[in-house]
């Protein structure tokens, strides 16, 4: 059995997917774990393999999973076949994910995601973030985990590399000063953070223009 995108609902309706790994669509996560607690969901994997069913993740994942049906036969086809649909291999669906839209589908998780960005270069505290909030750092523990599956430290983590990823494209502030920014301390720390995400500063700053002769 096999479901892509949406589709992955109707698996998950019908209790197969119970006790098992699957993901979905990204920006679907917080509804779908929501509704279906049993399902041990993982929506930053592209693929999700399972006793006998496979889930894929976005609207254009049928692509991912009809190329890896084709690569249990045979992966030279698979790879012959992506090479023709000009697919690059995305195992991870981390890099496309909106953190603030995901916030969105919980009142205490959206307050939470907008006072981190209000204070995004400041040294973050959990339990008085929370207290902040008028809540308890338990109970913020638990709406972040009921609605991105994630704690709020990888959220706040999530939202820092969002913006330094903003930065990076978009301004010529160095490494270093794009780190401060964002609540890191030095740029080694961001430069690690970045290579988790399959990138890093050097490939996520825009091209310069090439001067052309007599210029």
């Amino acid at each position: 059995m096999a479901a892509a995108c949406t589709a992955t609902f109707l698996l998950a309706e019908s209790g197969v997917l119970n006790g098992l790994q699957a993901t979905t669509s990204w920006w679907l996560a917080p509804h779908f774990r929501r509704r279906y607690p049993q399902v041990h969901l993982d929506e930053t994997r592209m693929l999700a393999h399972a006793d006998g069913i496979t889930t894929a993740g976005a609207a254009f994942a049928h692509l991912d999973l009809a190329l890896d049906l084709i690569g249990r036969r045979s992966p030279a086809l698979a790879e012959l076949t992506a090479r023709y649909l000009v697919i690059d291999p995305r195992p991870t669906q981390s890099t496309y994910a909106i953190p603030s839209h995901l916030s969105r589908a919980d009142p205490l998780v959206d307050a939470f995601e907008r006072r981190l960005r209000a204070q995004l270069d400041q040294p973050l505290s959990i339990a008085d973030t929370a207290r902040a909030l008028g809540s308890s750092e338990r109970t913020l523990q638990r709406a972040c985990d009921r609605t991105l599956g994630i704690s709020p430290v990888q959220f706040a983590q999530e939202i820092r590399l969002e913006q330094a990823m903003h930065l990076l494209r978009t301004t010529d502030l160095s490494t270093e000063a794009v780190a401060r920014r964002v609540g890191y301390s030095n740029a080694t720390t961001l430069t690690t953070l970045l290579r988790r995400h399959h990138t890093s500063p050097g490939q996520l700053r825009r091209p310069r223009p090439t001067a052309r002769p007599g210029e």
